[in-house]
């Protein structure tokens, strides 16, 4: 592949030439074939990427932009941070090329390596004027034995065309000498590629689970098969990762290798699956109209997200159940640990929803050590008033299922945004009273009748006590460091006692503290506890306090069957809730 321009069509659209030959250096070259379509063009790289809703500043990568005109170096005037205008004389052919350093490993960014390649192309390819909406050739260049996994159709050798710079964005390129597994839903191909360890291989079982996942998916959606006609996935086994990100053809995941061994970690990760997969309709098709189209420029505000990504959320818990892997036990166990969560997040006391969705941009990704008692995740959320509307739906004579066939079948289906408003109507064509109690579940930081729902099903939430006095701090959690003070619960006993995260616990009551063992040791299981002098060190000084614990709090939340509402009607109740039909 030389760096000539290609013999196409001006009309056809840019072709982008990606070099990984290198990659040991971490560094991408990026060449860009263009016939300019007006005399002031303009380069822009998108700021974020959709599905993440946090402004990167991928620029911040980009390095040695040159312009060239018939091999004439052209000047470009940086106009943002993130864009560059020039002023040509004619409307020959351009060469754009820059380099792109790939040393972040996320679902979202760019990585090279020795032993593979991603890369998000939000974070590499440059927008040029006039060209969003025409086809996109991409061409790749691999050290030898690599090869590349892209959910586009193939336009020759290393070679793939995409139908605009949207689709382009939207298709994340894996690139290395991993095997590819190749499957089909429902007809449809589908392609698997784990890098980190080869999951199918180990799992002779895992595709044909994955398949009975996305049909679920499909029947949820009441579709036949899936929306793509040629869907990828991609998984990282990396330590102590856990996310994806959705595309129209494709999602990557990442997941630890500690974590699938661990009990349940397989029904985890088949989870994960389910609520990637199920974005090819809830949030890629059936989207907020904030998002019909992107703006990669800049953030929006997308009041829906608590229905893209909190409904999704908590299908994906039933998703696996319905495709008849797991157990009803195993379901509540999950769905528990969630609502546990959920009750043990203050900061749904100060943030509503529908804010949550709204301060995306400015909070869910910018964690700090006060966030959970001043924020709730519209996932989390989300999740737990999917499953409020659900139940209610279902004193109706109707499901979630049924709200987001016709939303698919009226919006999604016809690539037509929704807008807030019309999820209220939606829901509330099928429950009337849902047209003032959505509004409300959205707008306030009340905690939704969760034990009224539940008992239609038979369920309680029951709680368990710490084994130790409330404390109202959380500790870092390394054996090798000094013990330090990770957070801080907002009117709690440290906060009383003056201290803030960062502080180093070094003695109680003169006893010296070198490990969490010594405090549940000097604390024991006391009921009634007492004020007790800490010695803790803050900037360097050794300072002194008094600390009075309170009584054990409840340390989690178990989600079980009710003896007492146990009966043939709640038993039907419950069997259909959990199989996803009305």
């Amino acid at each position: 592949m030389s760096d000539d321009p290609p013999l196409r069509d001006p009309a056809a659209g840019p072709t982008i030439q990606l070099d990984l030959r290198e990659p040991h250096r971490h560094l991408v070259g990026v060449t860009l074939h263009v016939t300019p379509r007006c005399l002031q063009p303009e380069l822009r790289l998108p700021a974020w990427t959709p599905g993440s809703y946090l402004i990167r500043d991928y620029v911040r990568h980009l390095e040695a932009l040159e312009v060239l005109q018939g091999g004439i170096p052209v000047a470009s005037m940086r106009a943002t941070e993130a864009c560059w205008r020039l002023e040509l004389t004619s409307l020959a052919p351009l060469v754009i090329r820059y380099r792109l350093q790939a040393t972040e490993l996320s679902v979202r960014t760019c990585h090279l390596s020795a032993d593979h390649g991603f890369l998000a192309l939000a974070g590499v390819v440059l927008q040029v004027s006039g060209e969003r909406w025409h086809p996109h050739r991409l061409e790749l260049r691999l050290p030898e034995g690599w090869q590349a996994f892209v959910p586009l159709p193939s336009d020759g050798e290393y070679a793939w065309i995409a139908a605009d710079f949207d689709q382009l964005i939207d298709s994340p390129v894996e690139a290395g000498p991993h095997p590819c597994h190749h499957f089909s839903v429902a007809g449809v191909p589908h392609r698997w590629v784990t890098w980190g360890a080869d999951l199918p291989a180990l799992d002779p079982l895992w595709l044909a689970d994955v398949e009975r996942v996305a049909l679920a998916c499909c029947r949820l959606v009441g579709e036949p098969a899936p929306a793509s006609d040629n869907y990828l996935f991609v998984l990282y086994l990396l330590a102590e990762a856990y996310g994806g990100l959705e595309h129209d053809h494709s999602c990557v995941l990442q997941f630890g290798p500690k974590a699938l061994a661990a009990p349940g970690g397989r029904r985890k990760l088949l989870q994960l699956v389910a609520h990637e997969y199920l974005h090819q309709w809830n949030v890629r098709r059936l989207r907020p109209a904030e998002l019909t189209p992107v703006d990669y420029d800049r953030a929006t505000i997308v009041p829906g997200l608590w229905f893209a990504e909190g409904v999704t959320s908590y299908l994906d818990l039933l998703l696996p159940l319905a495709a008849g892997i797991g157990t009803e036990a195993e379901l509540l166990e999950d769905l528990g640990a969630d609502l546990s969560r959920y009750l043990l997040t203050p900061g749904r006391r100060v943030q509503g929803l529908r804010q949550s969705a709204e301060e995306a941009w400015v909070k869910l990704y910018r964690q700090d050590a006060s966030s959970a008692d001043s924020q709730i995740s519209y996932y989390l959320k989300g999740a737990v008033v999917a499953l409020i509307l659900d139940l209610h739906l279902r004193r109706q004579g109707s499901c979630l299922a049924v709200v987001l066939r016709a939303l698919w079948s009226s919006h999604g289906s016809w690539g037509r945004g929704y807008h807030n408003d019309d999820l209220v109507a939606a829901f509330a064509e099928q429950a009337a009273d849902l047209a003032e109690l959505l509004p409300h579940w959205l707008e306030s930081t009340d905690d939704p009748d969760l034990s009224g729902y539940l008992a239609d099903v038979g369920l309680t939430l029951e709680p368990k006590l710490s084994a130790e006095p409330f404390l109202g701090w959380l500790l870092e959690d390394a054996a090798d460091r000094p013990m330090q003070l990770k957070r801080v619960h907002r009117d709690g006993p440290a906060e009383r006692a003056c201290l803030q995260p960062g502080d180093e616990l070094l003695a109680l009551d003169g006893a010296r503290l070198r490990r969490p063992d010594d405090l549940t040791l000097a604390f024991g299981p006391t009921t009634n506890p007492a004020e007790r002098e800490l010695l803790y060190c803050r900037d360097g000084r050794v300072r002194s306090t008094v600390l009075l614990p309170e009584s054990p709090a409840v340390a989690s939340w178990q989600l079980v069957i009710d003896p007492l509402l146990v009966s043939d009607q709640t038993g039907l109740n419950r069997r259909r809730w959990l199989s996803l039909q009305p």
